[in-house]
């Protein structure tokens, strides 16, 4: 991770990152920051094209769950957090121009538009809390690197224009410690869930786990699986898909973090 001088860590406040993160004195990932704050996945579409987006999230709950919609041209997410500004928050955002990742950038103040409309979507970020708590070993965060992610055979359900490979993320586990992630995870419905696949990552269309498509590699010992979450980088495949004029997301791994509590999306 890319710490550029700062101190963050997981008992960092959601509000000090997103003032480091602002300030421009983080850029890194953001797993393993404020541990108990929900991080969420970010993508601004035009108003025009906000509606098929929508229903393709409604279709496919498990890669793509809304936790909260702006208004068009609102930059603040108050359903979320206090003081939040969506054009400065996150680290690192990528711009989309008729499918094209154009550019990466630290914040999108300069394009921001009036007819923008943002959705929050749930990170697998928000359970790997839980699971620590549980005493289960979280690799990625172990190994300082960001969550290895990978594109998929398994389709979504389209929408509009939107569709395309899920995205997921991987943990390595070992089996009596993917048993325990199974249950804990199964009560965040809301930010993904239980896993959608374990074991052979074949099946799932995954040809080499050592080359993630996003994030970093990390090290699977010889008895354990490989554990599979549905992911909120999915949308990002979608959009090649759909071409829409503009979208801005967040670069893969570099989340907003938000005020809101990660128990507040555990079920009983």
């Amino acid at each position: 991770m890319a710490f550029h001088g700062s101190t963050l860590n997981a008992q960092s406040s959601a509000a000090d990152c997103r003032h480091l993160i602002r300030s421009g004195a983080w850029g890194g990932p953001t797993a393993g920051l404020a541990a108990r704050y929900v991080q969420v996945n970010l993508v601004m579409l035009p108003a025009a094209e906000a509606g098929d987006f929508l229903r393709f999230a409604q279709r496919n709950p498990k890669p793509c769950p809304v936790l909260a919609v702006s208004e068009p041209g609102e930059f603040a997410l108050p359903e979320m957090g206090d003081d939040i500004d969506l054009r400065r928050d996150v680290p690192r955002y990528r711009i989309f121009e008729d499918g094209q990742c154009m550019a990466e950038v630290g914040d999108i103040v300069e394009i921001w538009r009036d007819d923008l409309v943002t959705f929050a979507i749930g990170c697998s970020f928000t359970f790997e809390h839980t699971l620590l708590e549980a005493g289960i070993a979280i690799r990625h965060l172990d190994e300082g690197r960001n969550v290895p992610m990978y594109r998929t055979s398994i389709q979504t359900h389209p929408a509009g224009r939107f569709g395309g490979g899920m995205v997921v993320t991987m943990r390595p586990l070992k089996a009596v410690d993917a048993i325990r992630a199974i249950q804990i995870t199964s009560r965040f419905p809301g930010v993904h869930g239980a896993p959608v696949h374990l074991g052979d990552p074949a099946l799932i269309g995954i040809a080499d786990l050592s080359r993630p498509d996003f994030g970093d590699a990390v090290t699977i010992a010889a008895d354990e699986l490989p554990v599979f979450w549905a992911c909120g980088a999915t949308p990002q495949i979608a959009l090649l898909q759909a071409k829409p004029s503009l979208c801005i997301t967040h670069a893969p791994g570099h989340m907003l973090i938000t005020d809101r509590l990660n128990h507040h999306y555990a079920t009983l």
